[in-house]
């Protein structure tokens, strides 16, 4: 990093400031677009997971047709048997060789049995499946639909905030490079334990922004000589004057009318 040159308090108020308005901007920015990206991320989650599951069910599907039609095949096969055992039963020559066929024959028409049950139980399962499949498909249009709506609304905002964005984020860059990397710290840390990321604070009708604690009259006097960083007691945030906040409030607010 560059040599930092020393600055005044005043000028170390200044910047922290302008650090702290350009970062809110950037704040306010990625505020409206809230959750969407998160949003989209999901969706996105939901729509690849629905089609694989699709994918699945189609698979499952084949197979088990597939299961079927060697069923059918077997039953076939086994019909095919007991007509060839019944027909040797015309000729054969003892009880013996008779029993053994008959027993070949009620053998044959248990695995037809079972075949037919498996069969039934397989089509039982492909309708269950179908429903499924028509429910999942019914999903994944509907998720598909909502996010493209989700990442047009996205793509919508990120061209309308994108160049400002990029363009803050670089000032933000620039401003931290001239403050000390202590008071930086101090910044970033005070910045990251409030949800609104208020590091640095005016005094407004005698109390710190955004707090009901009036500043006691002596530390007000002090906190408008510059002379000196002062933090809040009660919140811990960096105060600086009014009339300081309103020049650099003017001052940035020109420069973000120019994007």
């Amino acid at each position: 990093m560059a040599n930092i040159k020393e600055l005044s308090v005043e000028e170390k108020l200044r910047a922290l400031y302008d650090l702290q308005l350009v970062d809110s901007r950037i704040d306010e920015i990625r505020n409206v677009r809230g959750e969407l990206p998160l949003e989209v991320e999901d969706l996105e989650d939901e729509v690849a997971g629905l089609s694989t599951r699709l994918e699945k069910l189609t698979l499952d599907l084949e197979n088990i047709n597939a299961e079927i039609k060697q069923k059918e095949i077997a039953i076939d096969e086994h019909n095919e048997n007991i007509k060839k055992y019944t027909k040797q039963k015309d000729s054969v020559r003892n009880n013996r060789e008779f029993n053994a066929l008959e027993k070949e024959v009620e053998f044959q028409q248990l695995e037809i049995e079972l075949a037919q049950k498996q069969i039934k139980e397989r089509k039982a399962n492909i309708e269950h499946k179908k429903d499924i499949l028509a429910q999942t498909k019914e999903r994944l249009e509907t998720r598909e639909v909502h996010l493209k709506h989700k990442k047009a609304e996205l793509n919508d905002i990120m061209n309308e905030t994108e160049r400002e964005e990029n363009f803050l984020v670089d000032q933000s860059n620039i401003l931290r490079e001239s403050i000390e990397v202590r008071l930086l710290a101090a910044y970033d840390r005070i910045r990251s334990n409030f949800k609104n990321g208020l590091a640095v604070v005016s005094i407004e009708r005698g109390a710190s922004a955004g707090s009901f604690f009036t500043i006691p009259p002596q530390v007000q006097m002090e906190i408008a000589s510059r002379k000196k960083i002062i933090t809040d007691e009660h919140s811990g945030r960096i105060l600086i004057d009014h009339v300081l906040a309103e020049e650099e409030r003017e001052k940035m607010e020109s420069i973000f009318a120019k994007l």
